[in-house]
């Protein structure tokens, strides 16, 4: 089947939402020359407008290409792109697109992605919550919707206790995140698991004093500890801490994801379809994982047409740790966009069967609320955190 034409959808609504990013959503509708529709979906965070246009510029190389040809076609841009390991616009772009040629595979093969790339090793997905803490800020607010949470199943729930620290932490916000973290664990039980989410905001020395706090609570495992960009932050943090460490949802290549597994930097890889590449090299991620005994946790955490595909490559793997998910704190119209299809129920999601990403996409949602992007304001509390929780108390 050859691409005839790839168009980028921002949705949005204004329909309360978790986080400024989860009001909105970059579609990628791709058409072929025989009248196929595939989906994929673009990581919007605070660049909307950038990435909507390099869905345009990268769709130039896809055009008229054969849509199974994944692996030819994603090389030719790697080619044509000079800053593609670089740049996260083009990264989410050509991931975005590469989802949507999967989801098209699927389609002419009457079948879901799962069963094209090994079939199920399990059939119900084990997820753990994130979004659920919206406005909460002294402890007491955590443990409420904590207790609330894993009453509907989840056997784990992560977290960002940190409030409005940037940087560095000194012992009042020290005192308070151990406040935050005690009043969850204690709310939800020592059989439940929490993961703490740092949101890679912090220098090593205090992601160290935090890590001296967190060993008594056990934590699943620590997110995101150092900055990104911070590798020498990074071996030292592992030299000095015994906690397990989660990251990834900022690789956007197959050779940085390996650069991470080969220097034993983390425990669990938590690689985002929708920037590192699609499913074509996220597929090799997870090979490169399983061999170094890496486990894998998606981060899943934009919309139902990532959730859709994290789902099925979740299903393959036998190195699954738990698949992260805001399904239950989506505002309404991302569930309706896909009819509901990839419900939680008891912390466990059925995976869905249908060809193709596996489920079907509401047509009616999207010219309902499809729009043009503009630039978002910048304000005091950050678009990547959960809404309401930049605060000391």
């Amino acid at each position: 089947m050859k691409i005839k034409e790839i168009e980028p959808l921002l949705l949005t609504s204004k329909e309360k939402s978790a986080a400024t990013w989860a009001s909105i959503m970059i579609l990628v509708k791709l058409e072929t020359s025989n009248g196929y529709v595939g989906y994929g979906e673009a990581v919007p965070t605070i660049r909307t407008i950038s990435v909507y246009n390099a869905i345009k510029q990268v769709a130039k190389a896809y055009i008229n290409k054969e849509v199974e040809d994944v692996e030819k076609n994603y090389y030719e841009w790697y080619k044509q792109d000079f800053y593609i390991t670089r740049s996260f616009e083009s990264a989410t772009a050509t991931s975005a697109i590469d989802i949507a040629c999967w989801d098209l595979i699927g389609k002419e093969f009457g079948a879901p992605i799962y069963k094209l790339l090994g079939s199920e090793f399990r059939d119900r997905i084990p997820v753990y919550a994130n979004g659920w803490y919206e406005n909460c800020i002294k402890p007491e607010d955590f443990a409420k919707k904590a207790k609330e949470t894993v009453e509907k199943g989840y056997k784990a729930i992560k977290f960002d206790p940190f409030g409005n620290y940037f940087d560095w932490i000194d012992e009042k916000g020290l005192k308070q995140a151990e406040e935050r973290i005690r009043a969850v664990k204690e709310a939800v039980g020592e059989d439940k698991i929490i993961l703490i989410e740092h949101h890679g905001r912090f220098n090593v020395n205090s992601a160290l004093k935090i890590a001296k706090i967190l060993e008594k609570y056990n934590p699943g495992f620590v997110e995101e500890p150092v900055h990104h960009e911070d590798i020498i932050g990074l071996r030292k943090y592992r030299e000095h801490s015994s906690l397990r460490i989660a990251l990834g949802e900022r690789i956007v290549s197959l050779k940085e994801a390996a650069f991470y597994i080969n220097e034993g930097l983390c425990d669990i890889l938590q690689p985002d379809i929708t920037n590192i590449g699609g499913v074509t090299i996220a597929r090799k991620v997870l090979a490169l994982s399983e061999a170094n005994d890496v486990e894998i946790a998606f981060h899943n955490a934009f919309g139902p047409i990532q959730n859709a595909v994290s789902l099925q490559l979740s299903a393959i793997i036998p190195n699954l740790y738990l698949l992260e998910n805001f399904y239950d704190w989506f505002p309404s119209w991302k569930k309706e966009l896909i009819y509901n299809e990839t419900s939680v129920q008891a912390g466990y999601v059925n995976l869905p069967k249908k060809p193709g990403i596996g489920v079907q996409v509401n047509e009616k949602i999207i010219e309902k609320l499809k729009t043009e992007p503009i630039a978002l304001e910048i304000q005091e509390e950050p678009v990547w955190v959960v809404k309401g929780t930049w605060a000391i108390y």
